[in-house]
């Protein structure tokens, strides 16, 4: 093997900004943004992206600081997906539900050189600005997306279309001298505690935009509706996804039932993603447009499901339903369930058998995922029982946490992410989740999923969102307790819900002692 040598001809670091760069050549005139009014082809989104990162350069940003932004889907926030990377630097795309304090917190945590904010949410920053320490390195730069008439900015801000006229159409993109160096840096929902600001690497993210094509069918030039948010996971790789296929990005500010389906006829779209709520919105929607979809539609969502009836209905209409497994540390969805019911599955009564058979794969480029015993790091056997600690390993995982050496160590300790969640593995080898590690119950000394009680109580009719925890128990050491919430109308007691928990099948010891009733409290980010 003498004579091989690693080379500029034989190796380029991976960098999901390639995918635009193929894109503005061969699908040029191809639509790649439409939003209202506006169209922009993959040529002007190009150009427009490498003006962003000369102004930006301009502007005093240096490869590997870090720039923020807080805005809904929007063209200016598909466009600083490549442009930020594009001059060098980190892109962290804020949570629009933080609240100022939040907001404030996080920034001084960043210390970003310039924050890109859409007008809706121009007088949250404001606030947030005021609470800045004294002690911030220097003042930070406001870039103001849309709302030229805006009056209460400050004196300082700088347009967005101004901006981007500012740069220049020659700029020389700044590629990463490593694949992997930062590319952006995500925040975890804070579920689980403070949110953690996840690092991704241009190496992780070009992969896991390869393997989003491959999960889920993207064939070239598809038509992806935005109902995911950007600043999830940079909406889980997508934004580049799309780029590498050519396809056309539909943009949306507000989400809405009317909206989506409006999108699908007049685009014919072939994707859309999000939480399950998604799910809720299109079964629930009376829309003159629902009868006249002519595509097929896939629907990927993460989190907790809704009633299985619900993801009927959807099915009906015309989508492909696939529910993913993921987080933040793994940039998306890990695994995937394909959602199709089988006539023999409609048949059985039990949801939870229903779920539980359905596919579960992770994606093509997660070298591997296990389910683990958490003190010995052994594989728990194959039979659906044993629940031990999901893991994975592979090219799509973080590099790591901002600024916290300490917990990345801890979470890849054993060679492995360690998820905090656990799960079972069925004897295919499916692995079904249970639960948040810190959230299970232990009923005499056996570990009880809040997330199978959970699911259960949803499916009653008038249920509209619930959370179980333990409640300390002398005899038993917990038992559950679940706070419903109830739909606009809905009328129901503890009772109700213990004798619907019982005729649904729930083992005993798994039946909340006590229900309260009451909308669900929420943290600064919207999560429960």
């Amino acid at each position: 093997m003498e004579g091989l040598y690693q080379c500029d001809a034989n190796y380029v670091p991976l960098s999901p900004i390639s995918f635009i760069e193929r894109a503005s050549f061969v699908y040029e005139k191809s639509p790649c943004i439409i939003y209202e009014e506006k169209t922009y082809t993959w040529k002007e989104t190009r150009d427009r992206c490498v003006k962003l990162a000369s102004a930006l350069s301009i502007r005093g940003v240096d490869p590997g600081q870090v720039v923020a932004t807080i805005a809904p889907n929007t063209p200016a926030h598909y466009e600083l997906q490549f442009g930020v990377p594009m001059a060098g630097a980190i892109l962290s795309s804020l949570n629009t539900s933080l609240d100022p304090p939040a907001l404030a917190t996080t920034l001084q945590e960043l210390e970003p050189t310039i924050i890109f904010v859409d007008h809706q949410y121009i007088h949250i920053v404001i606030q947030a600005f005021k609470l800045l320490s004294p002690e911030t390195p220097a003042p930070l730069q406001l870039v103001l997306i849309g709302g030229k008439n805006c009056t209460s900015v400050p004196s300082n801000t700088f347009d967005y279309e101004d901006l981007v006229s500012l740069g220049k159409p020659d700029f020389k993109i700044i590629h990463p001298n490593d694949e992997n160096d930062p590319i952006s840096i995500n925040f975890t929902s804070g579920s689980t505690g403070k949110s953690k600001g996840v690092v991704y690497s241009h190496r992780a993210a070009y992969l896991n935009s390869l393997a989003v094509i491959f999960r889920y069918d993207m064939k070239k030039m598809p038509v992806f509706l935005w109902t995911v948010d950007m600043f999830r996971c940079n909406g889980w790789c997508f934004p580049w996804a799309v780029a590498a296929l050519g396809g056309t990005n539909i943009c949306l500010r507000d989400v809405t039932a009317e909206g989506i389906f409006n999108s699908i006829v007049i685009h014919k779209v072939t994707h859309l993603c999000g939480p399950p709520t998604i799910l809720e919105k299109i079964a629930s929607c009376e829309t003159k447009e629902q009868g006249v979809i002519q595509t097929k539609v896939n629907v990927i969502v993460a989190g907790p499901l809704p009633p299985l009836e619900v993801i009927l209905n959807v099915e009906k209409l015309g989508f492909d339903v696939h529910h993913g497994y993921g987080m933040t540390e793994a940039l998306g969805p890990v695994m995937d369930r394909s959602m199709r019911t089988s006539d023999e599955e409609e048949k059985c009564n039990n949801e939870n058998i229903k779920i539980s058979r359905r596919e579960g794969i992770h994606n093509i480029l997660m070298e591997d995922v296990d389910v683990k015993d958490p003190k010995t790091m052994t594989s728990v056997p194959w039979d659906g029982k044993t629940i031990g600690e999901v893991v994975f390993k592979g090219n799509v995982v973080m590099l790591g946490y901002f600024k916290n050496l300490e917990r990345t160590q801890t979470a890849f300790k054993g060679g492995w992410y360690r998820t905090g969640d656990i799960g079972v593995r069925n004897p295919d080898g499916d692995i079904v989740m249970k639960d948040r590690l810190l959230d299970c119950i232990i009923i005499n000394g056996q570990i009880v999923s809040t997330m199978d009680i959970e699911r259960v109580i949803r499916g009653h009719p008038f249920v509209k969102d619930v959370a179980v925890v333990g409640k300390p128990d002398n005899l038993v050491g917990e038992t559950p307790y679940a706070f419903v919430t109830l739909k606009d109308g809905g009328c129901l007691t503890s009772n109700d819900i213990i004798k619907f928990c019982k005729d649904n099948s729930l083992p005993r010891s798994m039946i909340p002692s006590n229900v309260s009733f009451g909308n669900l409290p929420v943290n600064s980010i919207g999560g429960q």
